[in-house]
């Protein structure tokens, strides 16, 4: 375990459901520089040994409550003892200059990219949060096993596409809710690569799904994507999942891309399909 885990655990809310236990703790993170929250759900099977985790990365303007009060995925977690871990969207309470100033960039807003910029690389490094700290935290102090899979919504969606395609074999699986597919050419992801990463240039590239899957060389990532057809965020090509699957295709990287009639943005849309991805997920944690 890395020495980024030996940070002490606070436990602030803890709550009995579908026979397991959901967990929120608090800890102070190196990668981050600050006091970072994160959710836990526990099956009750982890009396009996460690169980896989499966990491949900939420969207913008989210925290780690979300998925966790909204999402819907207890009762299927419970039942195919898998973990869910729930990370915070960004650092907080670190006073960089403008990070309050929108809510589609600094606070709630990290786009699991680690920054390079001046003012924003010593907090903003979400991306190492996410793949490193967290993971080496939860396999330390909880009954996980290091077998784990990623998913996410909108941000968070591109964040999980991101970690897996840039970390072969770390995660059995991948899914995303909306995700954010090609973000060095949509408005959100202009603005946030701009800010965190400099001008458009390599770098961009690294923390890009459509650009990322050209160069990946693991074992197959089992990807399930949906989208709702009614999303005023695909309606506005914020999110692009067309140029990820025919990035895929080029690659020969097998991807299921769902677009689902009448569904919008919204956590009505995640609870709908969140039992699905849980089950999708379970197919490759409990091998």
């Amino acid at each position: 375990i890395s020495n980024k885990a030996k940070m002490a655990l606070t436990e602030v809310s803890d709550v009995k459901v579908f026979g397991g236990q959901q967990k929120v703790f608090t800890h102070e993170s190196e990668a981050c520089k600050c006091t970072m929250k994160f959710g836990i759900f526990i099956p009750p099977q982890a009396a009996d040994g460690p169980l896989p985790v499966l990491y949900y990365l939420s969207g913008l303007t989210c925290t780690h409550d979300n998925f966790v009060a909204k999402g819907g995925g207890q009762r299927m977690a419970a039942e195919k003892g898998i973990i869910i871990v729930c990370p915070d969207t960004s650092p907080r309470g670190v006073k960089v200059e403008g990070d309050e100033d929108g809510w589609d960039f600094g606070t709630g807003a990290g786009f699991y990219v680690d920054a390079t910029e001046e003012a924003w690389k010593t907090n903003y490094n979400m991306y190492s949060y996410v793949t490193d700290e967290l993971p080496a935290l939860i396999e330390k102090e909880f009954p996980a096993s290091p077998v784990r899979s990623i998913t996410g919504h909108s941000m968070g969606g591109h964040g999980a596409l991101i970690c897996a395609l840039k970390n072969p074999a770390m995660y059995k699986s991948v899914s995303a809710f909306a995700p954010i597919c090609h973000p060095s050419v949509c408005p959100w992801g202009e603005k946030a690569f701009t800010g965190y990463l400099g001008a458009k240039g390599p770098a961009w590239a690294e923390y890009d799904a459509t650009e990322l899957v050209a160069k990946y060389d693991g074992p197959p990532l089992n990807i399930l994507i949906d989208c709702g057809k009614a999303d005023g965020f695909y309606e506005k090509k914020q999110l692009l999942p067309e140029d990820f699957v025919a990035a895929c295709r080029s690659a020969g990287q097998p991807v299921v891309l769902r677009m689902q009639a009448g569904y919008d943005h919204s956590y009505y849309f995640i609870s709908t399909f969140a039992e699905d991805h849980i089950a999708h997920h379970a197919t490759y944690l409990n091998q």
